[in-house]
Parts: C-alpha cells; sequence; structure tokens
C-alpha cells in the first residue's frame, strides 16, 4: 500500500495515494439538516432526513461498486473521456495520483494526470442551507494547448431511502425534472415512504458555473438520455459524442429517473491555464430558495464560503485543545472531539457504514455524547438535560427513539417497545458531570414532565384505555404530572434494584449496553450493570447530602412511589419483586398528583443502604478465580447459567468495567483483572483489549452477537466504546499505567493506516485484520474526551469547585517538563499548564502551588489531587508538580 497518512498538530491531514484506501469517507454536514458523506472517488450520499435523499442512499460497500457518483467529466483532445472520480476506461487502466487534504470540514482531492492536474473541494456551507458545494479545477500542466470538453453528470435520486428497494421505479414516475438556467431541478410529485403517499414538497438541485462559460450549452435531464442505450457512467455517450439536447430552459421532463447532465462547449487551455466549475447540490422546499442560494454561485463565493465554514468548525472545536508533547496525537484528538458534535447531527445514520439507520438517536447516545458537550460547550446543556428528561416513564423505562425537535420521544421504531436494562443508568452519569462542572444543584429541583404511551410495567404490558395524545404522564384528574428531575433520576435507578433475576442481580431484559445480549431475556441476569446501578443509587445518596447541607430538608415525591422507599432484605428476591408489581399497579395508567415529604437525610440513608448492598452482592457472589486468574463473572444466560467462566477462560470485558468503575471490585481484584485482561482479551495487532474471549459457539440462549464471526463487531472486537471505559475505569481507580495503555494501543492502532485504514478519529471497532470500522459515529468518542479531560490531566469539579487530580505519566510528557490544556472550567474558557520540572511520573509527584494569573490560591488535599476553595476567575491556571512528601 502506497498511502501515508500525515497529520499537524491543528489536525489538519494529508494522505498520498488516497485511492489505495477501500471504504473510507469523509462526512460534510452543518447544523441546519444536510448531512453528506464523500469518498476519494466522489461517492457518498447527501440527505437532509431519511427521507430526502439527494443523491443516492449509499452502504459503504456502494463507495467501491457504484458509479452513480458525483460526476465530472472532461473529452480531453478530442481522444480520451477523463472524469474526476477516476472511474473511466482510461484511469482504470492508468490510475491518476490522488492525494487527500482534509480540513474542519472540507475535503480537498488532487488528481495528477501527464497532461494536467485537478483540485477538487468539497464542503457543506455553515448556513441555514440544505447544500453541498464542490469547486472543480481542473490546471494544463503541459506546454501545448489542452482541448476540454466539460460534462457535469450527477444522477438526482430525490426520495426516500426505502424506495431503494420498495417502488423504485414507480417513484420515478412521479419526478418532475425542470431545466433552469445552469441548474436541473427535479420536484417529484409525491412522496412514497412509510408515512404513505403524500404530496412532495422537496426540490432537488444541482447547479453550476463555469469560469469560461457564461450558460450550459446542453442539457440532459433523465440518466438512459445521459448514459445512452447499452452503456454506462464508465463513457456516457453524451461526453464522448457531441449529441445536441432537444432540451431548453423551462422544459420539464417527467417520469424517469433525473439527472443533472449539463454540457459546457469545447475550450482550450493554453499552459498553466486553468478552468474552473463549481456546482452547488441542494435540496429546498421551494424552487426559488434552490435558485437563489445558486444565483451567486462563482469561485470567489466558494472561496469566501469555504474559508467561513472552516473557521466556524475551528471555532466549535477551540474550547478544548490538547497540549501534549506528541503533536499527531493533538491533532488526531481534534478529529475526536469533532465526533460528538458529528453524532448531534448524524445520529447513528447517515453514513456509509451505518446503513441500519433510519434516523434518530438512541437514548444512551442522547446522554453519552453530552459528556463531551457538558466539557466542550456547556451553554445550552441545561436546557438539553431537562429536555431529555421528559423521555422518562413513570415506571423507570423510556423512550429510546429521540425525535429532531427537543423533547420529541417515540418508544421505539415501529412502535416496538423493548427495554435495554442500562438505559435508566446514564442520565445520573451525565447529570452528575454538569452538576460537579457547574454546581448548580438547584437543577435537580426543576420539575418536568414524564412520557407517557400505551406500554406499561416496564413495557411488559399495554394500557388498553391509552388513548394517543401528547405523550405526557397525566394525573387521576386529567392534569399533567410534573415531577423533580431528582424524582426521574430516582425512579430510573430504583425500579431496577427490584427487578432482579434468579441470582439477585438485575434483569437483563432485551439487552444491556451490548446490544448483541439480546435473546436471555427471561432468565438473563447483568452483573456488569448491577455493579453500575450500585454505584448510582450511592451517589444519589451523596446527592441528598449535598442537597440537605444546602437547606433542602425534605423532598416530595409521588405517592406511588412508598412501595419502593420500604425496606425489603437484599436477598429477599421474592419481596422485591412483589414490591415491584405494587409499584407497577399503582402508576399502570396514570398518578394521583398528591406528593409525599420525605426527609432528605432519611431518603439519603435508604439509598446508600440498597446501593451498598448491590456492590457487596457483586464483589462476593459473582467473583471468579482460580490460580492466577481473577475476573466478575458479567452475565447471566437464558438458561440462568454464568456467561464468564474463569476454568474454560471465557471472560467479558464489560463484567470487568463496570464492577472497576462502580467500585463493587478491590484493589487486589483489580490487579487480577488487568492480568487476566492482558492475558485473554488485549491483542495489540488489533488495538488493544477485545470484548470477550472466543466462546466457539452461536449461543442462542445469550444474544445475537454470538452469530458473528469472533473478532467482528460485538464479538470479540476490540470495541472502542467499552475498551475506552475500561480506561477511565482504572484511571479512575488509580491504576494510571494500565489506563494508559488502553489509550495508547487504540492510539497506535488508529494511527497505523497500512492496517486502521482509516482518516484521523476513532472508529467504533477494530476488525480482525485491524482495519477500523464505522467510522465517526460512535459514543467512544465521549469516553475519550472525558477520559482525557477528567482523569489524564484531571481536570473535575466538585459541585462547582475545580479539582485537579493529574494522572499523567512521564511518557507523556516526552523531552518537555510541562504540559497544557485549553478547556471549559464551569463557564470560562481556561489554559491549564502543569509544571514538572523535575520531570517525574505519576505516583511520584504531588501538586505543590496553584497559581491563578500569576497569584497563588489556596486549596485542600482530595484523594488524588487538590480542590479550590473558590471558582476560577482568571483565563491561566499554573500547576507546579514535584515530588511527594516521604510519609515520616
Amino acid at each position: 500500500m502506497r498511502s501515508k497518512l500525515n497529520l499537524q498538530a491543528d489536525g489538519t491531514f494529508h494522505i498520498s495515494a488516497v485511492t489505495d484506501l477501500s471504504h473510507t469517507y469523509f462526512p460534510l454536514c452543518n447544523t441546519k439538516a444536510m448531512k453528506s458523506a464523500i469518498s476519494p472517488t466522489l461517492g457518498g450520499d447527501a440527505t437532509a432526513d431519511q427521507n430526502s435523499f439527494l443523491l443516492l442512499p449509499t452502504t459503504v460497500a456502494d463507495l467501491s461498486h457504484s458509479l452513480l457518483k458525483r460526476n465530472v467529466y472532461f473529452r480531453i483532445n478530442d481522444t480520451f473521456t477523463w472524469s474526476i472520480t477516476g472511474l473511466t476506461a482510461v484511469q482504470i487502466l492508468t490510475p491518476d495520483t490522488v492525494d487527500l487534504h482534509g480540513d474542519f470540514l472540507v475535503h480537498r482531492l488532487e488528481r495528477k494526470h501527464a497532461l494536467f492536474t485537478c483540485t477538487i473541494e468539497s464542503f457543506v456551507p455553515r448556513n441555514d442551507t440544505d447544500q453541498e458545494l464542490h469547486k472543480i479545477t481542473i490546471k494544463n500542466t503541459t506546454d501545448k494547448p489542452l482541448k476540454l470538453k466539460s460534462v457535469i453528470g450527477i444522477p438526482i435520486y430525490g426520495r426516500s431511502a426505502d424506495n431503494i428497494r420498495d417502488h423504485r421505479h414507480v417513484t420515478s414516475l412521479l419526478n418532475r425534472v425542470k431545466i433552469v438556467e445552469n441548474g436541473i431541478i427535479n420536484h417529484p410529485s409525491f412522496s412514497f415512504d412509510e408515512r404513505g403517499h403524500v404530496i412532495n414538497r422537496r426540490h432537488y438541485g444541482v447547479f453550476a458555473h463555469s469560469s469560461h462559460h457564461k450558460t450550459v450549452e446542453h442539457y440532459y435531464p433523465t440518466v438512459d438520455m445521459f448514459m445512452g442505450e447499452g452503456r454506462t457512467m464508465l463513457d456516457p455517450i453524451v461526453v464522448k459524442e457531441n449529441i445536441p439536447s432537444p432540451y431548453r430552459c423551462g422544459d420539464v421532463v417527467a417520469g424517469h429517473e433525473a439527472m443533472a447532465g449539463m454540457a459546457y462547449a469545447p475550450v482550450t487551455l493554453k499552459q498553466d491555464e486553468d478552468l474552473s466549475l463549481v456546482l452547488s447540490l441542494g435540496i429546498a422546499d421551494a424552487e426559488k430558495v434552490l435558485s437563489d442560494t445558486a444565483s451567486t454561485l462563482d469561485a470567489h463565493t466558494f472561496d469566501a464560503l469555504k474559508a467561513k465554514t472552516r473557521n466556524i468548525w475551528k471555532e466549535e472545536l477551540s474550547t478544548l485543545r490538547f497540549g501534549f508533547a506528541d503533536k499527531t496525537l493533538n491533532g488526531w484528538l481534534k478529529w475526536v472531539t469533532l465526533q460528538p458534535i458529528l453524532r448531534r447531527i448524524y445520529g447513528n445514520s447517515f453514513l456509509p457504514y451505518h446503513d441500519y439507520g433510519r434516523g434518530g438517536k438512541g437514548w444512551r447516545d442522547l446522554w453519552q455524547d453530552l459528556l463531551a458537550l457538558i466539557l466542550m460547550d456547556p451553554a445550552n446543556v441545561r436546557d438539553m438535560l431537562l429536555n431529555n428528561f421528559k423521555g422518562i416513564r413513570i415506571d423507570g423505562s423510556n423512550a429510546t427513539i429521540i425525535g429532531d425537535a427537543p423533547g420529541v420521544f417515540i418508544a421505539d421504531r415501529n412502535n416496538i417497545a423493548r427495554i435495554w436494562m442500562d438505559h435508566g443508568s446514564w442520565p445520573l452519569l451525565t447529570t452528575k458531570l454538569y452538576l460537579d462542572q457547574s454546581g448548580d444543584l438547584d437543577l435537580l429541583l426543576e420539575r418536568v414532565s414524564y412520557f407517557q404511551d400505551q406500554f406499561t410495567h416496564y413495557t411488559k404490558q399495554v394500557d388498553e384505555t391509552y388513548k394517543p395524545g401528547a405523550n405526557i404522564l397525566k394525573t387521576k384528574d386529567n392534569k399533567p404530572y410534573h415531577g423533580t428531575v431528582f424524582e426521574h433520576l430516582l425512579i430510573q435507578n430504583l425500579v431496577p434494584y427490584y427487578n432482579v433475576g434468579a441470582h439477585n442481580n438485575i434483569r437483563l431484559e432485551d439487552a444491556d449496553w451490548n446490544d448483541g445480549l439480546d435473546m436471555a431475556t427471561d432468565k438473563g441476569e447483568s452483573v456488569a450493570f448491577t455493579a453500575f446501578y450500585g454505584q448510582n443509587l450511592i451517589t444519589l445518596a451523596q446527592l441528598l447530602k449535598r442537597l440537605h447541607a444546602s437547606g433542602v430538608l425534605s423532598l416530595a415525591l409521588f405517592e406511588e412511589i412508598a412501595p419502593l422507599l420500604r425496606d425489603v432484605s437484599q436477598d429477599d428476591i421474592p419481596g422485591k419483586k412483589t414490591l415491584l408489581e405494587t409499584f407497577f399497579q399503582g402508576v399502570a395508567a396514570n398518578v394521583s398528583g398528591k406528593q409525599i415529604h420525605y426527609d432528605t437525610l432519611d431518603l439519603s440513608g435508604i439509598l446508600a443502604q440498597k446501593g451498598s448492598a448491590l456492590l457487596e452482592h457483586v464483589r462476593t457472589s459473582e467473583w471468579l478465580e482460580e490460580n492466577e486468574d481473577g475476573w466478575f463473572n458479567g452475565y447471566y444466560d437464558n438458561d440462568a447459567k454464568p456467561l464468564d467462566d474463569v476454568k474454560k477462560k471465557d471472560m467479558t470485558l464489560s463484567g470487568q468495567v463496570f464492577a472497576i468503575m462502580g467500585g463493587a471490585a478491590t484493589d487486589t481484584q483489580i490487579a487480577a483483572i488487568i492480568k487476566s485482561a492482558d492475558r485473554y482479551l488485549y491483542k495489540a495487532a488489533v488495538g488493544g483489549y477485545r470484548l470477550n474471549t472466543d466462546f466457539k459457539e452461536v449461543k442462542t440462549n445469550m444474544g445475537r452477537l454470538f452469530g458473528f464471526a469472533y473478532g467482528h463487531k460485538e464479538n470479540g472486537a476490540m470495541f472502542s466504546h467499552m475498551a475506552l471505559m475500561y480506561a477511565n475505569a482504572l484511571y479512575k481507580r488509580g491504576f494510571v499505567e494500565a489506563g494508559y495503555k488502553v489509550i495508547a494501543s487504540i492510539y497506535a492502532q488508529c494511527m497505523n493506516l497500512e492496517t486502521s485504514k482509516m482518516y484521523p478519529g476513532i472508529p467504533e471497532y477494530f476488525d480482525p485484520e485491524g482495519r477500523g470500522m464505522y467510522p465517526y459515529l460512535t459514543g467512544s468518542a465521549s469516553w475519550m474526551i472525558l477520559t482525557m479531560v477528567t482523569e489524564v490531566f484531571g481536570i473535575k469539579g466538585d459541585l462547582g469547585l475545580p479539582v485537579f487530580e493529574p494522572k499523567l505519566i512521564l511518557k507523556q510528557f516526552g523531552a518537555e517538563t510541562e504540559l497544557s490544556i485549553d478547556t471549559m472550567i464551569a463557564d470560562r474558557q481556561v489554559r491549564v499548564t502543569y509544571k514538572n520540572p523535575s520531570r517525574l511520573t505519576y505516583g511520584e509527584y504531588e501538586i505543590k502551588a496553584v497559581c491563578i494569573d500569576g497569584d497563588p490560591v489556596s486549596f485542600s488535599k482530595t484523594d488524588y489531587g487538590v480542590k479550590l476553595h473558590k471558582k476560577i476567575t482568571g483565563t491561566a491556571v499554573d500547576i507546579v508538580l514535584d515530588r511527594k512528601n516521604r510519609t515520616p
């Protein structure tokens, strides 16, 4: 492979011979609605939503195989055809040299031919349009004249992704393709999709501007006309032959597959002369909007919008900048920082590897993406949190699909409700980070509504009396019920405590974080998330103590919650189930609206006892040990048998992560887990720690993941998300070298272009050959940022007061004695610099002094660092690290 990656500290990168890589693509988007992807051969789709695809919906396989791309052809000297996609007969036999330059978010390709060079720049403007812009510049690099005939040939798909197989031909009969000056617009009469047959409002257009022509000479508005009978897009007839078009501006062609086919009159370029074409691909609800956005289209406008777009993206990413000694690492982390933003735009859909996606965002994604936003752009987070809590049902379950507008929730796709038993755990994790960063305890007392639909009893029953409406829980007198944010958090973490299986762990339901564990609904249990919920209950108990200290002596909760707050023995499984059923019956259709006031300290004690009981249960009942091997059982299958087996050497990573993170694991147990994980799960060639060992069977009593080939996706891949949570857990517990190994392994694999074959950033996972899969849209990016900021650099909060607990090792300093990070602390942009004059590593140093804008400030010691006594009012924090004082 000839491809080489050169990544700069600011995140810009260059990949030589990029077409030697398969399955690669680059995101192009804005925050309005436009979502695109572009490959080195100009493949990839462009859409505003699931039902409004401008270009053909594209899976990763289509990037290489499909000829329906953003095609621009040049007929050179009347002898051969050349395309910016590289897909003509001449280019297949003698490939161009192709280099990629990546920026935020501008994609630039450089193609070199013996007679000329061609640069293709592409981006989506950061403005209020659904538009892609491309500039193609072809330059004569010889000392002889170069004759060019320029032809644009971009198929306009113009409908729902569902129509790929559902009414593909029939929906082409709806097309109304209109020719306008220097452009072609398709306005289908109807939209056929899951919404039914509705009048279509969408217009899909392609406009062009040439530096050497005033207007297009010929228009070819249909695919068949453009290609010619018996031909393909490798060698379209209108490029090879001079075929006049009968169509003129104002004509409408109906009932065919639409093509933005536009040909210019031939021109001749002198030595070093170039010709540029600027293209606008757009979606709008009115023809005039498309025409207006293209009316000023030229190279000058393109360059101005490109500069503006690049600056907006860079400004958005400027709130978090890492200053490691490894400059390449800093550049790589810029792309990781971008990824949570991309997830908010794309959800888990609309990029070529995410061909399963239909739009929307999952519940877990909603909360985990906010982890990064709290650290990068906290200003609007409070309102987002409040809106998100409206997706919780009164029975502790939640809507699983989130709509495009704030506060819009759906039970699930096709209205099939399922329970991912981990869903209730994430809101508290995110909310606690927000509280620590901001000190905004009042958020817990804000009142918000509950989500309601026909599903009750943790979605196991249906309320036949439910009438579809506003999806807001009502009281018995038909008034909307609002509970505090704390009440919402309490319900989501208390209900699982009672929802246990035969081994007294929380029931797996339809899956937990690992969606592939979806076939153990009856008897499956998740030990992993039993630990997580245990820690959450303790966290809620601690928050109640802080509320009490702030003057909140009691908390009002809806009266039907009473069964969940009764004293029940941890080992009384039937008793737990009885109380849970009593609770479910009480909230099946509505609530009374009456509330009971609970003493905050009494309530804290109840929750702390329940949380500690869960952790102690995991610590003692689920620990597996043989000789030097030791780890936790993570799950029980649908035959009520443990999934992990220390004798068979069957091990799951998630079973260890949450036991460590939640505090169930002792330090001795963690040390044993690290050794076992290194022995059975670690593989450097795939980027580090795999999700599980090879169970060597299709476990239909556990989940679909065991049907995947081992080493792929959830069955034993190095799954970045869980690996980074493992790193985070290790750092949290002070096992810094082990945590560093996780992150260093992932980074090294990502940067090894020879095997990862991906652009900078984190993929969802690495396959058995080490290729990065499903890039850009992965929750692991938020966990990388969270871990780097709060654990590696140790910049945290304690209900608004700054905490510094650095866990930097000497390798990360390189040859330097200082490392810095630019980040948000509360609502201030701050540069934190750690000064390490004695070049000590973690474990050898402690914080000796803290200065803000040059002035020393007081602090108190914490377990791993220091806490300031006041909020930061300056912009520069200098922290001196020096050798720990010896204990007398």
